[in-house]
């Protein structure tokens, strides 16, 4: 196919998307490999450096990339959707959520869209028709944007490999779903669907999303800006080992000494030089000395000022890299933690709306009228970590101002099942409250009588109705509640007047 010419065909737009599935994976595997650990190393070093130490340092590295990444990506968890105004809605938003297992798999799309620049969600209908939500890697879907619109596809393709080597590609259109195999290189036996949505059902989770030309692809990864000054530490520390091994043994010279050689004419060693050796020689006029061993120091504050620069590009707390000091606590941390907090936010606002887009196609698939939903929101929990009795004390005071319950129970990061089995459990109570109020309700005096009367007397029956009259109640109500097993009957103490102790 001409590269400058419009794709017509399916298999001419396979072709064009393969190819930028290509390019999208060489640049997205560099910042996965870093994300991994697995760094070019030697980066910033010289040949004869390389050739010297390369062999140590092969297979080493002091990985921050996934720190970078993972403080971010460890506060945003999807807990549910507000799609209507109508409770149910969440419920059946959070069935379908949880049925395809995204409580954990939108956390891996988070991920993956953060280190590469961009992931997918791939809405459809299992075979009894129920919505289906699967998280895709970039590296495995390639997208072409509707002209002038950067929200809108005309075209994507899903390419996977098996473990024999079979390559086949689905290529989806707002109307059509065709599948094809690759045979050396040709794209062969199609296979054509309807697509019942009438619109692609792959949706992009995109990272840092900008304003661009249209059309243009832009993926964007956190560590786009980390990775050469994780180069810069890791020649740095490089350094500082070499220096540890060579520099930082003094190095011990002798003058005035003869040197002797072997047959072959080669120097020999006068002394083998250790740690635990002294030096010594017969003649008067030899001098020993020594240089002064390499301060590593200097390398720890090479490395603390390359560290704060990665801090403060990835908006992240200095103590999070155990360095600068004792770690903070109380507003001092939420102040550290400001910037990590702002960029988490500003992801979950992005990779927000690529979920209620899945989820109002989910409800497309059902033919629900909440495909229409387009005031859904996607419920996070709260990235700030704060300590339980500051965020309840907090609540409390928001319930003064007249805050719904519910809205209070979110704030505290309840999950909505959870605040769905609260409300059953409140429900139940107070049915019970009301069908058994003698046996549930507090007295007058703030004591339950009921609970009080259930229990055995102790040692003799006076001590129970003194119990119960200092308690406000009356002994003929407790007997019938506890249903007294004492030998003797009981008459009620006068009102007013405190009874006395009888023996059993």
């Amino acid at each position: 196919m001409d590269p400058f010419n419009r794709p017509t065909t399916p298999p001419e737009w396979l072709d064009w998307l393969y190819g930028k599935l290509t390019r999208n994976w060489a640049a997205g595997q560099r910042f996965t490999n870093y994300y991994e650990g697995n760094h070019e190393l030697m980066r910033f070093a010289q040949a004869q450096y390389s050739n010297a130490f390369g062999e140590i340092f092969n297979k080493w590295a002091d990985n921050f990339c996934g720190l970078v990444v993972d403080s971010a990506n460890e506060r945003m968890r999807v807990e549910g959707f507000r799609m209507t105004d109508d409770p149910s809605a969440d419920r059946d938003a959070q069935e379908i959520w949880q049925r395809n297992h995204m409580d954990a798999d939108s956390n891996a799309a988070h991920l993956g869209a953060m280190v590469t620049g961009a992931s997918f969600a791939v809405v459809w209908a299992d075979s009894d028709g129920r919505p289906t939500i699967t998280a895709e890697s970039s590296e495995n879907i390639a997208v072409q944007f509707k002209p002038g619109s950067k929200r809108d596809i005309e075209v994507s393709a899903k390419f996977t490999t098996d473990d024999w080597g079979r390559q086949t590609a689905t290529l989806w259109t707002d109307t059509k779903v065709y599948t094809f195999d690759n045979v050396k290189g040709e794209w062969v036996n199609p296979k054509v669907g309807r697509n019942p949505l009438g619109i692609n059902p792959v949706i992009p989770l995109i990272n840092r999303n900008r304003l661009a030309a249209p059309n243009l692809w832009h993926p964007y990864s956190d560590l786009h800006d980390i990775i050469p000054i994780q180069d810069a530490i890791n020649k740095t520390v490089q350094d500082a080992i070499v220096a540890s091994e060579y520099a930082a043994f003094p190095q011990r010279y002798v003058t005035g000494m003869e040197i002797t050689e072997d047959e072959n004419g080669n120097p020999v060693a006068p002394f083998q030089v250790a740690v635990d050796k002294l030096l010594q020689a017969e003649d008067p006029d030899t001098r020993f000395g020594s240089f002064e061993a390499a301060n590593l120091a200097n390398y720890c504050v090479l490395i603390d000022k390359l560290v704060a620069n990665m801090a403060a590009k990835a908006k992240l707390p200095f103590h999070y890299f155990l360095s600068g000091g004792m770690i903070p606590s109380g507003d001092a941390i939420a102040s550290a933690e400001a910037g990590l907090i702002s960029k988490t936010r500003e992801r979950m606002l992005h990779f927000g709306e690529g979920w209620e887009r899945a989820m109002r196609l989910a409800f497309k698939v059902l033919g629900d009228p909440r495909q229409d939903a387009f005031q859904a929101e996607t419920i996070w929990a709260d990235p700030e970590i704060r300590t339980e009795a500051q965020h309840i004390d907090a609540l409390i005071k928001q319930s003064a101002l007249g805050i719904p319950r519910q809205a209070l129970w979110e704030k505290a990061g309840y999950t909505p099942p959870q605040i769905q089995r609260f409300n059953r459990m409140l429900a139940e109570q107070e049915e019970l409250l009301h069908r058994y109020p003698a046996m549930l309700g507090p007295s007058k005096g703030g004591v339950d009588l009921a609970g009080l009367a259930q229990k055995a007397p102790q040692g003799n029956s006076g001590n129970v109705n003194r119990k119960l009259a200092e308690a406000g109640g009356s002994v003929a109500t407790a007997t019938k509640a506890a249903g007294s097993s004492s030998t003797r009957p009981r008459s009620a103490p006068a009102k007013n007047r405190r009874p006395k102790n009888k023996p059993a």
